[in-house]
């Protein structure tokens, strides 16, 4: 008799349930939340809007060639900046690839669709290894994925962090390559999908390679396999994984050098949350930044509960995934296996990085509870109990609001009501039931508690992604969509585009944290958790500004700096009017030229004294000239009584309308650098806004305006913190002698530069000797050549590349490499051609075993015929 094949095939039909539920849930929270797409609220908060939605812009020009730079170096950012570490960082995920399609103004767009779709691909996965690790209801297998796509730790952190949604990806897929281990499947397969989640995030895939592991080891555990088996797929897994991590050692190992050359970050000391809290994050509409995100689902939540009281599950598999929970959640708390989850280094932000291997954990546990039968009376009685006590213990922590009780009761009766009338739909089958049930009743009984199930998941996730995404509006930072404003700019900045001739900068009023990546040009600005050392600290120097602790440098509007980095346009525009809670200062936007040196300048007699405390100095330095007036000040406080440097000014104090006075030469251009002062500073009908909260932020040197012809500067203060206002903090630029300066280095700088992805070349004037100073920061990678000679390491000159020169070379070449590219290629190249060799034997061994021994001629009365077959 032939079999009929059954008309739906489980693990496709589960993934895509999941994925529809998934991607439906992530749009509808966002309707009441009114969030964009679908509202008129900006869901660029915090590092989305600084950092990802402008890398994927950049990627977006990377792809249709209209970036400044290549896969080696950015040079629209930084005054050129190492680009492959930040796409590994930010944009190596192949989702990221779809940006290309998309219109350059719908950026914005782009980045959301590529959220939804990574976090239905991650319901997908885990509903497919779900029905892998166990036979099953595939429609519960679905919604049990979806739960994992839609847990806490998605909808409140990777939501707008969406890089770390490849490791919520990669969790299920990396398990499912370990059942492929113990199977002796899809070797060649298992090694690819290692490499492209460590290709995709390599940070969250880490944790995913953990999490993974741990699952491998319990599943070794709970089979019947013999030790020596057992011992031969974890070996294989290991392989598989060594592997895997070796294919992608070319961009993992850059990125590992690109975080030791990066501005180092604060050191944070962990501290684990409150019983209270973490027992809170297990229920919906709970919020907060600085706990795990534990959510799952209720459904989720109880059937995991249930699982140590489900008799019907084998003794050893309640136990084995019950303690594997536990001991995860208990290393969440414990400090040495905290920074083991995050590879020995404290994040500076969210400290539970790795709260989404729980939820997995959670869900795999109620998909085993579930798989062997919905859970009896006794079980469900007893998960009850546990949630109770859970939101007993919960209703002690402040992140459990009122408005969100309803919810939880609701989605709790909601799954308890759904598990019920399913064990009941289940217990009325002919073969399971004394007296059974009508088919139509238990068809009844099962459709309505899908209904359950589904109504209550669906609710409470909508509910408690858009709870997470309005709070988010009012705790972190929120920056506007693609609109009128970066229109303007970037055509601004397309029609005064003289690069490489000369750099355009955006400007210092800026729409986010990495404004040339969004709308054009060539600037100092740069945000990214790889910001280098050097450039951070040599802005520093020179007056500049910044946010995120150094790492978030920020444009420097002054005319010595535009003259060193061969600024030649500056894109001037009014204050953000997104940023409402910031004084509305500036009417238009505006363009200003100046002439400056060539990228490539030559310095005779290099200044060899290093940095000081004075950025006017430091400024001049770099310059080669003198061409500041640093005149001593005085501080007056509200009655006009002298101050020192070492009070504080601003609200908190008594000092609420400060006052500076300086003489400076007249018709001098007036700077003020005061980088712990916040407020507006005004001097005569100028207005200027200070930033800065001291040590996160650090406001930037700044233009006043020109001196009056007494020369007597008196530059009125109104804070809006607390500050201080150092010593040395007013200079006089005197512009003639910039100008003469300016001329100077023109006249024996480059006569031609060129700038082709990674590699710069001049043409120097005959004779040059001294110091070739290319106006980049020395970030490391930087090798120069002059003349025919060899490339060796660039120098350094107060943080810019140098190479001396003799007099005998009149062309000059630097090119950069990105440090640990080689290594990671020497890397990859081994694990590939090792891969390769294990393919060809693998191919070997399997053609000897399927081989047919060689015929030969024996006796006709020899031969037997087998049953079932026909004698030839």
């Amino acid at each position: 008799m032939r079999r009929t094949s059954s008309p739906i095939r489980p693990r496709p039909a589960a993934a895509l349930l999941a994925a529809a539920v998934t991607a439906v849930v992530f749009c509808a929270a966002d309707v009441p939340a009114r969030s964009y797409p679908f509202g008129p609220r900006t869901r660029d908060v915090n590092d989305l809007g600084n950092q990802y939605v402008p890398f994927h812009a950049h990627l977006w020009d990377l792809l249709h060639g209209r970036a400044d730079g290549g896969l080696f170096v950015n040079w629209q950012s930084g005054y050129g900046s190492s680009f492959l570490p930040d796409l590994g960082t930010y944009v190596s995920s192949p989702f990221a690839l779809l940006v290309g399609v998309f219109p350059r103004h719908e950026i914005d767009l782009a980045v959301y669709v590529i959220t939804l779709l990574k976090t239905a691909t991650a319901g997908a996965a885990m509903a497919w290894l779900l029905l892998s690790l166990r036979r099953g209801r595939w429609w519960a297998a679905g919604l049990l994925g979806a739960s994992y796509a839609l847990c806490g730790w998605s909808v409140a952190d990777a939501a707008y962090n969406p890089m770390w949604l490849d490791g919520l990806v990669a969790l299920p897929l990396l398990c499912l390559v370990g059942e492929w281990t113990i199977r002796r499947r899809h070797p060649l397969l298992g090694v690819l999908v290692v490499a492209l989640a460590w290709i995709a995030n390599f940070y969250t895939a880490y944790m995913a390679t953990l999490a993974a592991g741990l699952v491998l080891l319990l599943r070794l555990r709970l089979t019947d396999l013999p030790t020596r088996r057992r011992l031969r797929a974890a070996g294989r897994a290991a392989v598989t994984v060594a592997l895997g991590i070796g294919l992608a050692a070319p961009l993992v190992i850059v990125v590992y050098f690109g975080t030791r050359h990066a501005y180092p970050g604060r050191v944070v000391r962990f501290s684990p949350v409150p019983a209270q809290d973490l027992l809170a994050r297990l229920l919906p509409t709970t919020y907060s930044f600085g706990s795990p995100a534990l959510y799952t689902g209720t459904a989720a939540l109880v059937l995991a509960l249930a699982l140590p009281f489900h008799r019907a599950v084998p003794r050893r598999v309640r136990v084995g995934w019950t303690a594997l929970v536990l001991a995860v959640t208990l290393s969440l708390q414990w400090a040495p296996t905290h920074l083991l989850w995050h590879a020995f280094a404290t994040p500076q932000g969210s400290p539970y990085r790795q709260a989404f291997v729980l939820c997995a954990l959670l869900v795999i546990a109620a998909w085993h509870s579930l798989s062997y039968g919905v859970p009896d009376r006794r079980a469900l009685g007893a998960a009850g109990a546990l949630l109770a006590v859970i939101a007993l213990v919960a209703s002690r922590s402040s992140l459990v609001k009122p408005v969100g009780w309803p919810v939880v009761v609701l989605a709790a009766a909601g799954a308890v009501g759904g598990l019920v009338l399913l064990r009941a739909a289940d217990a009325g089958r002919p073969a399971s039931a004394l007296v059974p049930l009508p088919a139509r009743r238990r068809a009844l009984f099962a459709w309505l508690a899908v209904a359950l199930l589904f109504g209550g998941q669906f609710g409470e996730a909508v509910t408690t992604s858009a709870l997470a995404t309005r709070v988010r509006y009012g705790r972190m930072d929120d920056y506007a969509t693609w609109g009128a404003r970066q229109e303007q700019q970037a055509e601004a900045i397309a029609r005064a585009d003289g690069w490489p001739r000369y750099r355009t900068d955006p400007g210092r009023e800026q729409t986010v944290g990495n404004d040339p990546l969004m709308v054009g040009g060539q600037g100092a600005q740069y945000y990214s958790s790889l910001t280098s050392d050097v450039l951070s600290r040599t802005l520093t120097a020179l007056g500049g500004g910044w946010t995120s602790r150094g790492r978030s440098v920020q444009s420097l509007d002054n005319p010595v700096t535009d003259a060193i980095f061969s600024v030649g346009a500056r894109v001037r525009s009014p204050i953000d009017p997104h940023q409402t809670y910031l004084p509305q200062i500036g009417d238009r936007l505006s363009v200003t030229r100046q002439d400056v040196p060539p990228l490539v300048t030559v310095r005779s007699a290099p200044e060899q004294a290093p940095f000081g405390s004075s950025p006017y100095r430091n400024q001049e330095s770099l310059l080669g000239s003198r061409v500041y007036t640093v005149p001593p000040i005085r501080v007056y406080d509200d009655n006009g009584n002298p101050l020192t440097e070492k009070d504080w000014i601003g609200s908190g104090s008594a000092l609420t309308k400060p006052s500076i006075t300086a003489d400076c030469p007249a018709g001098s251009e007036v700077f003020l650098w005061a980088p712990r002062y916040s407020g507006v500073v005004r001097l005569a009908d100028r207005a200027v806004l200070f930033r800065s909260k001291y040590p996160r932020n650090r406001a930037a040197m700044a233009s006043l305006g020109p001196a009056p012809a007494s020369g007597r500067v008196r530059i009125r203060l109104t804070p809006d913190r607390t500050g201080r206002v150092p010593r040395g903090a007013v200079g006089c630029l005197d512009t003639a002698r910039l100008r003469t300066a300016v001329a100077r280095l023109e006249a024996t700088g480059a006569t031609r530069v060129t700038v082709s992805g990674a590699t710069v070349r001049a043409q120097l004037p005959s004779g040059s000797k001294g110091l070739a100073v290319v106006a980049a920061p020395r970030i490391s990678g930087w090798r120069c050549a002059t003349g025919g000679g060899d490339a060796v390491p660039a120098k350094s000159y107060h943080g810019l590349i140098a190479v001396p020169l003799d007099g005998s070379s009149t062309s000059l070449t630097c090119t950069f490499h990105p440090p640990g590219l080689r290594l990671g290629l020497t890397v990859g190249a081994g694990s590939l051609l090792a891969l390769l060799l294990l393919g060809v034997l693998g191919a070997v061994r399997r053609r000897r075993v399927t081989q047919p021994p060689p015929t030969t001629t024996r006796p006709l009365e020899r031969v037997t015929v087998s049953r079932g077959e026909l004698p030839c």
